[in-house]
């Protein structure tokens, strides 16, 4: 297999990447073959899957601008995975000149292309991290020169605690990274779920095995698992519902049946 020019050398071309999957079904350029070739096999099982993705980051947009309109400037990304129309730092200082971003991903190829995005932009830097080690992503000097955890900062979780198997407690990661951020921060998370899938479950079981496959397992948490994530913060209205409902823009109604799979919601620490 041909290595393309954009690839990090070091990177293993020949297993998949569930941040270079996500690419794919966004219809984004910076994927290989094999990644390809899995993402089509889950969607064999849930053709919808672009659908669901299309509408996180929808959700991820209108969320942005809410933190934003609440005059939150600080943004934290974690799994932000491979840059694409209206990222984080295109929406956050659009609404707010000056508003500043720190991307975090494990991927190399995510923490590439966004060195590549941000180039030049003072205000946006991109961590290598990982969320099962959040004392080492707060610790960085990369997020420490943009963020002051002393004010408010909105956390993005957007896609990403679904990958985080129970065993690498990540009710104890998201705790630890509220601990840290002010009275007033934001989390916003989105999280996949078996609830709202317009399937029988015994189908959409079968996209998550693909994912179990590639060792990158997806973990569909019920409703009530997910909103424990929100311990500590107070739910911010309408609360933690199928993405496309959460403040939705006036078009929602025409949402396709695949974007109400799973929940998304955003709390704000007391």
């Amino acid at each position: 297999m041909e290595r393309p020019a954009w690839a990090p050398r070091g990177i293993d071309i020949s297993v998949p990447s569930v941040s270079r999957m996500y690419d794919y079904y966004l219809g984004g350029s910076h994927n290989f073959e094999v990644d390809r070739e899995a993402a089509r096999r889950a969607m064999e099982f849930m053709p919808g899957l672009p659908k669901v993705m299309q509408a996180n980051r929808a959700f991820l947009r209108r969320a942005v601008r809410f933190a934003a309109g609440e005059g939150i400037t600080q943004f934290l990304d974690i799994g932000s995975g491979i840059p694409t129309f209206g990222n984080v730092h295109e929406v956050a200082q659009g609404a707010c000149p000056g508003a500043r971003v720190v991307y975090v991903d494990h991927d190399p190829v995510a923490v590439a292309h966004s060195e590549a995005v941000l180039a030049g932009n003072e205000d946006a830097d991109v961590v290598a991290g990982d969320l099962r080690k959040p004392g080492d992503i707060l610790a960085d000097p990369r997020l420490r020169r943009l963020l002051d955890l002393n004010r408010p900062v909105a956390l993005l979780l957007v896609a990403i605690l679904h990958f985080v198997e129970d065993e690498d407690d990540p009710y104890g990661a998201v705790a630890q990274l509220r601990d840290a951020l002010a009275p007033g921060s934001l989390l916003v998370v989105s999280h996949a779920a078996y609830e709202g899938i317009p399937l029988p479950q015994e189908q959409a079981g079968g996209a998550v095995g693909v994912y179990k496959d590639i060792r990158n397992p997806l973990i569909m948490r019920s409703r009530d698992d997910i909103a424990r994530f929100f311990e500590g913060y107070d739910m911010v209205e309408p609360g933690l519902v199928p993405m496309p409902n959460w403040r939705p823009d006036p078009a929602s109604e025409d949402e396709d049946p695949y974007s109400f799979s799973g929940f998304a919601g955003v709390g704000r620490a007391a």
